[in-house]
């Protein structure tokens, strides 16, 4: 009996000029170009729409594989694109409309804050976020994990005051170019990239009202639309853990509002038995080509529960 037809959807936030201890599981552009290589010659590179309507049908071909990212980082534009371009394959850049043009998402403004601060003890004391040693590089990192733990989940309003503060004790400039210009996410476009939306502030959907969650999903993808001339299909959760970041309303929501499909963090490959709303992807951490290429090929073993 012929295997079924099984989909893994990688998954990348950033692609990095040089390694940076403070992004640890986002991948250079030297390791970027040597996954993208592998992929084009083992694998069959599909857009996340291509792939989905493949997969309804059980009519994928052999390894075929989705390369997705999320948020919308300028370094897809200036690195990633002329990687994706160089091997002829496509990519789905799932976009949080409301940071382009100059904003930062709250967990950069954190890193960028923490990579700045003066030596010595940083005191959040005020804001209720304790105090931090800051003398080395480990230091700083550890204090971001530890910042990013522990506001991840307030509501919006709640942690951008926080983070505000933390920028504010810091008191130093930080960058406003690590987001796409609307100009760049329409040229992704136009060069046989796909677009999808992924809200417009990048809120954990289970925490709002379910009126507020569906005004950030029909948001940005109306924004995208504006931007490129083109009707948006896919989405994908913010954060993405089924269960604790989006429920089975957040499903039925997509689903009423005219999306084909969505993409969540859950880890494992996609059949056609799979939840076209709750699409697994798997993140490619590795460092060295052969261990991202056994990575992928355990995902093809491994259907998402």
């Amino acid at each position: 009996m012929p295997r079924p037809s099984r989909l893994v959807i990688l998954m990348y936030h950033r692609v990095l000029a040089r390694q940076d201890p403070f992004l640890p599981d986002d991948i250079d552009i030297e390791g970027f170009e040597e996954q993208v290589s592998l992929l084009s010659r083992d694998f069959r590179v599909l857009t996340l729409s291509e792939a989905v309507s493949a997969l309804s049908r059980d009519r994928l071909p052999r390894r075929a594989a989705v390369i997705t990212f999320d948020d919308g980082y300028r370094d897809n534009f200036e690195l990633a694109l002329p990687v994706l371009r160089k091997y002829g394959v496509p990519a789905t850049f799932f976009i949080a409309t409301g940071f382009l043009g100059g904003g930062r998402m709250w967990n950069d403004t954190l890193i960028e804050a923490i990579r700045v601060a003066d030596d010595g003890l940083l005191d959040l004391s005020g804001p209720g976020l304790g105090r931090y040693v800051l003398e080395t590089t480990v230091d700083r990192v550890r204090t971001v994990a530890s910042l990013v733990a522990r506001l991840k989940y307030h509501d919006m309003r709640t942690r951008h005051e926080l983070v505000s503060a933390v920028a504010e004790r810091v008191g130093k400039p930080l960058p406003d170019d690590l987001m796409m210009e609307r100009n760049q996410v329409r040229m992704l476009a136009a060069n046989g990239m796909e677009l999808g939306a992924h809200t417009r502030n990048h809120p954990i959907l289970a925490r709002l009202d379910i009126k507020d969650a569906e005004r950030e999903i029909h948001d940005g993808r109306d924004d995208l639309c504006g931007i490129s001339g083109e009707p948006v299909k896919l989405f994908a959760y913010p954060n993405g853990r089924p269960g604790r970041d989006y429920g089975d309303e957040h499903v039925k929501l997509l689903r009423r509002s005219g999306f084909d499909a969505a993409v969540s963090t859950r880890w494992g490959c996609a059949t056609k038995e799979s939840d076209l709303f709750q699409l697994p992807r798997i993140a490619p951490w590795d460092r060295t080509a052969l261990r991202f290429r056994l990575r992928v090929l355990k995902a093809y073993r491994e259907v998402a529960g």
